[in-house]
């Protein structure tokens, strides 16, 4: 597998610096398990990080700020450095994350003629949502924008729009800019991890309607 599609160059950064907020730092260690070339960057923005590190004089700090720190820590390498990775046609971090070693194993919601969905629970205090989408062969999502910044990472399948074609292990990291209408190829299912800041936005006035009820 060799990816064409890449994080953006800011993702790879806050990535990086550990500042990138929960749901998207799943996607972006998911595409990253599988994109030398994004592993490549990721470990050239750390090593930036720690000759910057170098040079900041050094500073007396609490035990409480000791504390929370290493606790921030802790949450932040749970996604990304999984200590094992299991046997599964998932990206480890997500593997993990889900408990799932197949998408059979997962309990998808059915939330429209051939879309299907599943949530994907983060702890409380997490930012951003994640999900899983299961788009059908052949279908077309609704033309919309995004009402923050959203990463798609392609899990099976593949689909197209105007920014080109998108198989698995591409990521589109979109920000509230883009729209467009993406549509899967007619050879089989389209599954999609997705991290999102807010609700889609849809152009058309029965996309509209309908998406309290499909939840997109």
């Amino acid at each position: 597998m060799k990816p064409n599609h890449h994080l953006d160059h800011s993702t790879i950064l806050a990535y990086a610096a550990g500042t990138l907020n929960e749901a998207f730092t799943v996607v972006a260690a998911s595409h990253i398990a599988v994109c030398p070339s994004c592993r490549d960057a990721v470990r050239a923005a750390e090593a930036m990080g720690g000759e910057l590190l170098e040079t900041i004089p050094d500073v007396a700090v609490s035990a409480d700020c000791r504390a929370r720190t290493l606790a921030a820590l802790e949450q932040a390498t749970l996604h990304r450095l999984p200590l094992r990775a299991p046997r599964s046609e998932l990206p480890a971090p997500l593997a993990r994350l889900i408990d799932a070693a197949s998408f059979d194993d997962i309990a998808w919601k059915k939330k429209a003629p051939g879309v299907a969905m599943f949530d994907i629970r983060l702890p409380t205090q997490a930012k951003g949502q994640l999900k899983l989408l299961r788009i059908g062969a052949g279908r077309a999502m609704p033309e919309h924008g995004h009402g923050g910044e959203e990463i798609t990472l392609v899990l099976k399948g593949a689909y197209r729009d105007h920014m080109g074609r998108f198989a698995r292990g591409d990521v589109a990291d979109l920000d509230e800019d883009v729209e467009h209408k993406p549509v899967v190829e007619q050879d089989g299912d389209c599954i999609c991890l997705v991290a999102t800041e807010r609700p889609t936005r849809f152009k058309s006035l029965a996309a509209r309607i309908m998406q309290p009820f499909v939840g997109i």
